[in-house]
């Protein structure tokens, strides 16, 4: 059987077997980050993500600046989903030498302004000789036990939530966009938010596998998810992915409380979607007609 047959997340499921993760792991594989304990209020937060030219980017297309720029906040987005504030980055860079020196610089521009926005220290790294841009990122962050926010704590009855706009990404707001760290922070401080991913792979996809791990069902309505006009189609919003768009899950109390206090103090939109069902409901999209239709978690993967 080769690799491309099994698919993506299979193999990280089979990859995830046996695995050696001591006490101090308390979340692995899995999430959109690693959770390690470390202090006594605090854990630990470590991620990491790949940028490969032709695969995320288009060197045609994109600028060496927002090269740098997508490789940072990609990690950083893992870590706000986690409800966390990021730290240090290393950063390692497989780049032609044939390359401009006015390349490399741009690339670390891009990530130099945004570790200057939020807070991020460039701690070391690694280059190598490669014919095509590479660029892996991996980030420690923080957050304080009692606000740290998993994929696997949805619960039915509780209502679903996504901020900002859904697809279009192709279009370039994958190498433009604002990860929704400050979103984040705000959201967990005043709020007890259940489950909680980033919109890398899709809505569809990443909501799914909130689902997954909290062993739970869905109904989202098509009427109330926020589309965004340079999207090709709502089908394709759905499942184009790379919008690092937040999407979590609290309970009604806590979401009626979130519409009349915070909502208007928010620059970013959120907008609720649906809701947490019963696993045995499973996942579901009630069109604009009223019908019901399950829903096929479509995505991104790479094989």
């Amino acid at each position: 059987m080769k690799i491309k047959d099994l698919g993506e997340i299979k193999l990280i499921k089979r990859l995830a077997k046996g695995v050696r993760c001591d006490k101090s792991v308390v979340k692995g594989i899995g999430d959109d980050t690693a959770v390690i304990a470390w202090k006594r209020d605090t854990y630990m937060l470590y991620t990491c993500d790949m940028l490969i030219e032709d695969v995320h980017f288009r060197r045609k297309r994109a600028t060496p600046f927002q090269i740098g720029w997508k490789a940072l906040g990609r990690t950083i987005s893992d870590i706000a989903a986690m409800g966390g504030v990021p730290r240090y980055a290393l950063v390692s860079a497989a780049i032609d030498p044939e390359l401009p020196v006015s390349f490399a610089d741009g690339v670390y521009k891009g990530m130099k302004a945004l570790a200057n926005k939020f807070g991020v220290n460039l701690v070391g790294g690694d280059t190598c000789r490669s014919k095509k841009i590479a660029i892996d990122v991996s980030l420690i962050g923080e957050v304080e036990r009692k606000n740290l926010v998993t994929r696997c704590g949805a619960k039915p009855g509780d209502l679903i939530l996504v901020t900002g706009a859904i697809g279009g990404s192709v279009k370039g707001k994958h190498l433009t966009f604002m990860p929704r760290l400050d979103e984040a922070r705000s959201l967990v401080k005043k709020f007890k938010l259940n489950a909680m991913i980033d919109v890398t792979d899709g809505l569809l996809l990443d909501l799914w596998r909130i689902l997954d791990a909290s062993g739970a069902g869905a109904r989202i309505h098509q009427s109330l998810i926020p589309v965004s006009d340079e999207a090709d189609s709502f089908e394709k919003a759905l499942s184009d992915g790379e919008d690092f768009e937040l999407l979590f899950t609290m309970s009604p109390l806590e979401a009626r409380r979130f519409f009349k206090t915070q909502l208007v103090r928010m620059k970013t939109p959120v907008t609720l979607i649906g809701e947490v069902t019963d696993k045995r409901d499973g996942f579901r999209l009630v069109m604009e007609d009223g019908k019901q239709e399950k829903v096929t978690p479509e995505g991104y993967v790479h094989f």
